[in-house]
């Protein structure tokens, strides 16, 4: 039997999507700021507009699972960019800003929107940007979900 993993379609599109969090990430450290990874920033600016947050609440506003932003979270909190205090109940947990964070803000927004500016460059060169990729294959998927399509090929 061959390792069936050898061979990926969009394997490709994965590893140009970590490619490019990687080029974000040098912006960071050419700025000396450590701990900060591409993947926190949406979560920190969304922390600064909305104010403190639950998990639940900040990975409903993220669309993610409680269990990853959850440990999402803790990542954060090791890298000093967020703290957690009680929530309202025993159980729930509010995410909030660090002085840290807080004073990357604004480079986080300008950074944000610098991206989007670069991949509205980039889709300009392509004669078929990614942004209408991905809202092809989501209307795909609405026709017949993703789940049922490898069903189908597993019978």
């Amino acid at each position: 039997m061959e390792d069936p993993s050898e061979q990926s379609l969009w394997r490709p599109l994965h590893e140009l999507l970590a490619r490019m969090d990687g080029e974000i990430g040098r912006i960071y450290a050419e700025r000396g700021i450590e701990g900060l990874k591409p993947t926190y920033v949406r979560e920190l600016l969304q922390l600064h507009f909305r104010g403190p947050l639950t998990i639940t609440e900040l990975a409903d506003a993220v669309g993610r699972t409680h269990s990853a932003l959850s440990q999402k979270v803790a990542a954060m909190r090791s890298a000093g960019l967020v703290r957690t205090v009680p929530g309202a109940d025993a159980r729930s947990k509010r995410v909030t800003l660090t002085a840290k964070s807080k004073k990357l803000v604004e480079l986080l927004a300008a950074e944000w929107r610098a991206t989007e500016a670069a991949i509205a460059e980039l889709e300009a060169e392509l004669p078929y940007p990614m942004s209408q990729v991905v809202r092809d294959v989501e209307e795909a998927l609405a026709r017949k979900g993703f789940h049922d399509r490898i069903a189908e090929k597993l019978r």
